[in-house]
């Protein structure tokens, strides 16, 4: 996992060139405008879903983990909390290929709250479970690249 924000790019050179092409085309478009659902960037190596949701409780949020992608969650509006814990440390459930979807049960070590400008990396050993609410719900826009690993 590696939590950021967009002003501090410059410390990350050491990322993938497909990680920092997620952050190009923040930065390069007015992701605000983008309609929600996915958007193709280099058919399946690199795209993006656009979510707008409410935060909730954690009861009402799921804990997932991906092999096949890395997540890159970037906030635009609003404001959620990320619960995080090592996929070895939960319960995991049937993996879906075809969704690159590992569904889990467990509690959280650690949490980031991302706010407008912050990004999440989250790597195939960082379960997560995203749309907690910080206080009260929130109304939440962010962009979720999946880069191909």
């Amino acid at each position: 996992m590696i939590f950021g924000n967009m002003d501090c790019l410059n410390e990350y050179d050491f990322l993938p060139e497909a990680v920092k092409e997620c952050f190009e085309y923040v930065k390069n478009r007015d992701m605000m405008s983008l309609t929600k659902g996915s958007h193709e960037i280099h058919g399946d190596t690199l795209f993006v879903n656009v979510v707008e949701y409410t935060t909730t409780t954690p009861d009402n949020r799921f804990w997932e983990a991906h092999r096949a992608y890395l997540d890159v969650h970037v906030v635009f509006s609003g404001k959620e909390q990320i619960d995080l814990n090592f996929i070895e440390n939960m319960a995991q459930k049937d993996y879906v290929p075809a969704d690159d979807f590992l569904p889990m049960d467990g509690e959280p070590n650690s949490h980031v709250v991302l706010e407008q400008g912050d990004f999440l990396i989250c790597y195939p050993s960082d379960g997560h479970r995203t749309a907690v609410a910080v206080g009260e719900p929130c109304d939440v826009k962010k962009a979720i690249f999946k880069v191909k690993i």
